[in-house]
């Protein structure tokens, strides 16, 4: 069934091999790539959760007026 799955007939095609091999790289390097990007996305919410948070101690109505 393996040799179905592959279109064998009498042997692999380097063609289709170099093919197979050039994907499965581009799958590792789009994962990676997305590992990265949500760690990235984790660190910017994390950063605006913060910002949030000590925006909101801030008493708007008791701040003072901001000096020009």
């Amino acid at each position: 069934m393996a040799k179905a799955l592959l279109g064998y007939v009498g042997g692999s095609d380097p063609r289709l091999l170099a093919e197979m091999r050039r994907l499965q790289q581009r799958v590792q390097d789009l994962e990676s790539e997305l590992v990265r990007i949500q760690a990235e996305n984790e660190a910017l919410t994390a950063a605006a959760s913060h910002d949030d948070r000590i925006m909101e101690r801030v008493d708007a109505h008791q701040a003072e007026p901001a000096l020009t």
